[in-house]
């Protein structure tokens, strides 16, 4: 019998070595995150892998499943520990080994294997570990199958069975990169800096883009789990900082930044200036539906509202809605409706067929900036950027906010505008024009400014976004009006950054 996971243990003790620990607050929307040794230990991982056995089982999928681990210097035990969970609960596991996020889902694909759990902490702080899952692919799980995992692990209600079974594919990183550049070299030559913050994409993002015809200049892609310049988060500023001053000295074409586990990719133009992931998003959507008429998009509540107004996408047929941002939704509705593409202000993008499998990669996303850069042969990225409509947009603000109150004040957050709205009150000084409530709050007013706040499903923060499509000035009196209402709650902490 294996015992029931307690939420705090103390290192260093007989009942840390021997019992199991998981922190309740892990299991977040759609993914797992802990604070390790804080918050979950060894024990406590493989009862998450007899957990999750289980509830694959439950689903009715076939016990197989690809796992891989991110660099970090605790990943691999954190993913032993998982095998040995699974292969207790009946599953055949496919070991990858060293990997980027998008690199297990493709072995869904190519293994033919239905389930995926892939140790990851992304970008977060070192310290942090945790599992990104699916059981149907190219989808991930979202809140119901997030719930009923919780269930099962902290009641220790396994269904153990023996056949488990493990298999290490070697040199799985050669299949999925001959899949990548599987296709017509650049015909114009691109110089691109490559980013990676020393994180898990520095292993293979450089090749990628180098097969495809890329010069390539590299930038911190040396692995080291330290990550001794700054998280490998490319809506971080710092990183963004970093590959401008790259992009200027070497006189690139196109700066591209990887995260921690390479499903996103931040984009720096031919100046040196950041363009944020949303605009980078009405630029490849601008150009997918010049080719394909009467594109169908998703994008999630933090983006611009240009998917909605531009008149070039407007022109050629295409149709945008937006859905609440996580990967995970963002995934799935993208599938849902058939859409040609869904776009994340965070840098996750899905690509459906002929450009993706669905699923959220970084270096496909690259790709597709590079190919757009190919067909535009006279364009440079700074081109193609100010030939959008002009917005003021912030980057992603996220103030502290603890996991265990978080949605409790963005449902205060959300009543307040809901009764601002019914009681023609008006926000930022104009009066309200749209809320969508889907996912925490977006505040459209009548010039079109907006505002939003939602819950981080990852982190202890909150999300804030304002964009204004007339002045800087209205973006900041959005902000200004925002903060107004989060500082009534001496729960919510100071920002990270701030516009």
């Amino acid at each position: 019998m294996f015992p029931k996971p307690k939420s705090v243990l103390v290192p260093n003790t007989y009942a840390f070595e021997s019992e199991p620990m998981v922190k309740a607050t892990g299991f977040r929307e759609y993914d797992a995150r802990w604070l390790l040794n804080k918050e979950i230990n060894l024990m406590g991982v493989q009862a998450l892998g007899m957990g999750l056995g289980a509830l694959i089982a439950e689903l009715g999928a076939r016990q197989e499943i690809v796992t891989g681990h991110d660099f970090r210097g605790y990943s691999a035990s954190i993913k032993y520990a998982l095998v040995s969970g699974l292969m207790a609960s009946g599953c055949k596991v496919h070991d990858i080994g060293l990997a980027v996020t998008p690199m297990a889902y493709f072995a869904q694909f190519d293994l033919d294997v239905p389930c995926v759990a892939m140790v990851t902490a992304s970008h977060n702080d070192n310290g942090w570990t945790g599992v990104k899952m699916g059981a149907n692919r190219p989808l991930t799980f979202g809140p119901d199958e997030m719930t009923r995992l919780k269930e099962i692990v902290l009641s220790a209600d396994f269904k153990n069975r023996v056949g488990g079974s493990y298999q290490f594919h070697e040199n799985f990183p050669a299949r999925y990169i001959a899949d990548l550049t599987n296709r017509p070299k650049l015909k114009r030559k691109l110089k691109a800096v490559v980013a990676c913050g020393n994180g898990t994409a520095g292993a293979f993002a450089p090749q990628v883009m180098e097969k495809i015809g890329c010069e390539v200049v590299r930038l911190d892609t040396e692995l080291d789990y330290t990550f001794p310049k700054y998280n490998p988060n490319p809506e971080d500023m710092e990183m963004l900082h970093a590959i401008r001053d790259a992009v200027l000295a070497h006189k690139a074409d196109v700066g591209l930044g990887f995260d921690g586990d390479g499903d996103r990719c931040g984009v720096v133009d031919n100046t040196g200036e950041e363009i944020f992931a949303d605009k980078v998003g009405v630029m490849l959507a601008r150009d997918m539906s010049a080719i394909h008429k009467n594109a169908q998009f998703v994008v999630d509540v933090k983006s611009t509202g240009l998917f909605i107004t531009d008149p070039v996408l407007r022109k050629q047929g295409a149709r945008a809605t937006y859905w609440k941002t996580g990967h995970s939704y963002m995934k799935r509705r993208t599938n849902e409706l058939g859409a040609l593409a869904g776009f994340e202000k965070s840098g996750h993008f899905f690509f459906n067929k002929p450009f993706g499998r669905g699923y959220d990669d970084g270096l496909v996303s690259a790709i597709a900036v590079c190919e757009m850069l190919d067909r535009a042969p006279d364009k440079s990225m700074a081109d193609l950027k100010n030939a959008l409509p002009k917005t003021w947009s912030s980057p992603t603000m996220s103030p502290h906010c603890a996991d265990e109150v978080k949605y409790g004040i963005v449902e205060t957050v959300v009543k307040h505008f809901e009764t601002m709205q019914k009681n023609g009150e008006k926000a930022a000084g104009q009066p309200i024009r749209d809320l969508v409530t889907v996912n925490g709050v977006r505040v459209t007013v009548e010039d079109g400014s907006w505002g939003l706040v939602r819950a981080s499903s990852n982190k202890p923060e909150l999300v804030v976004v304002v964009e204004s499509p007339v002045s800087e000035q209205r973006m900041r009196d959005m902000f200004e009006m925002v903060d107004k209402v989060l500082r009534t709650h001496p729960e919510v902490g100071e920002y990270n950054q701030k516009i």
